[in-house]
């Protein structure tokens, strides 16, 4: 006989709406619709129950890299467990073609074993013009035969692919993408609204990264961002640290693509979850300093030491936004761009128990994965 706890009394955030004093029933790994009468019954109240966060766009944490060996990919999935990102993609970074083939395959086991959803290839097929923290000189126009070559070394396991599709070859690869459920996500990018717009025709279906590493909107010149906001097709991430978006940035977004179509992202790397130094974005040297990461050479914005958890707050306590928008764009989005709504995203019965528990102040207290306490919330 498998366990049962009933986690009971907290503002719980469903698909329909905040239910105020809910409960959530945990059977073993997943969520239950009824609990049998001798089931432990857990007092969460004056809390916020919420789904597991879904990131889509993570290259490393704790000190560690996706782009580095197996313990270094484990040890940067466990930092972000800890704080509420339960599912994630792995995200490369632009390096040689062998390397990458490598990577994919290391990282494709994973995701096989269930502790990664997936890959994510952001590079090497991005534009010189809009690289930020990529190595130019390992940059390359986006051949639809490398891009199948990368595709077929994730094993089943590539979900995405950030590309500069105004490139010779993009929309070819856009296409090629599309073919195989990969998802096609347009980034790094000095795209007109035009060749956007042609890309999503093609398509595209992700705006990596919005704003940042792309040309901004003119009057006359409208730009990717635009062809980006206004298709219903499309999904914009957005990294919510402060650093990356002012406020006006972030509720642009909100307001034109609506909380449907938004994914908040970390963009992280190894400094995220640790502090201030200096750190490898592939083989870039970055510093961070007052947890804001720039390329030691060039000062170009170098990913993020964000975690969800704090992006989740900033969101509603700065930003001002619902919490019921802030779950959609950091647990029910992503996880339905995924192809994994029917197990991850919303706390309903059948779906995993994957939970977070926030207090009032929107602070992180418990993280639950798989019916398992990551950060145990010790109540009472």
């Amino acid at each position: 006989m498998g366990s049962t706890k009933v986690l009971a009394g907290a503002r719980v955030v469903l698909p329909t709406g905040v239910v105020p004093d809910g409960r959530v029933v945990v059977e073993d790994t997943r969520i239950a619709a009824t609990a049998p009468e001798n089931a432990e019954v857990v007092d969460v109240s004056g809390h916020w129950l919420v789904p597991g966060f879904v990131d889509i766009h993570n290259h490393g944490g704790g000190g560690a890299s996706f782009s580095g060996p197996v313990d270094d990919v484990l040890k940067a999935i466990r930092t972000h467990h800890l704080h509420g990102t339960t599912t994630l993609l792995a995200s490369t970074v632009t390096d040689d073609m062998d390397f990458l083939v490598k990577q994919a395959g290391l990282l494709s086991e994973l995701a096989e074993q269930g502790d990664l959803a997936g890959i994510h290839f952001e590079g090497p097929f991005i534009s010189p013009c809009r690289k930020g923290a990529h190595s130019e000189e390992l940059l390359r126009d986006p051949d639809p035969a490398e891009v199948r070559k990368l595709i077929d070394a994730g094993r089943g396991k590539a979900k995405m692919m950030t590309l500069a599709t105004e490139l010779p070859g993009g929309v070819d690869s856009v296409r090629l993408l599309a073919e195989q459920g990969v998802i096609a996500a347009i980034g790094h990018t000095d795209a007109t609204y035009e060749q956007t717009v042609e890309a999503i025709e093609a398509g595209a279906r992700v705006a990596t990264h919005l704003f940042n590493a792309m040309p901004q909107i003119g009057h006359r010149a409208p730009g990717p961002i635009t062809a980006l906001l206004e298709d219903e097709r499309i999904t914009v991430e957005l990294i919510n640290d402060g650093t990356h978006l002012h406020p006006a940035a972030l509720q642009l977004a909100f307001h034109h693509a609506g909380a449907s179509r938004v994914a908040l992202i970390t963009d992280a790397m190894d400094a995220a979850g640790v502090g201030d130094g200096r750190y490898l974005l592939g083989p870039l040297e970055v510093e961070v300093s007052e947890g804001v990461a720039r390329l030691v050479e060039g000062g170009s914005i170098a990913g993020s030491t964000l975690t969800l958890d704090r992006a989740f707050k900033r969101a509603v306590t700065v930003d001002g936004l619902s919490v019921e928008d802030v779950v959609a764009a950091i647990s029910a989005n992503p996880a339905r761009l995924l192809g994994m709504d029917d197990r991850i995203g919303s706390l309903e019965a059948g779906k995993d128990a994957d939970l977070v528990l926030l207090d009032h102040q929107f602070d992180l207290k418990g993280v639950m994965r798989r019916g398992e306490w990551v950060v145990d919330p010790q109540l009472g």
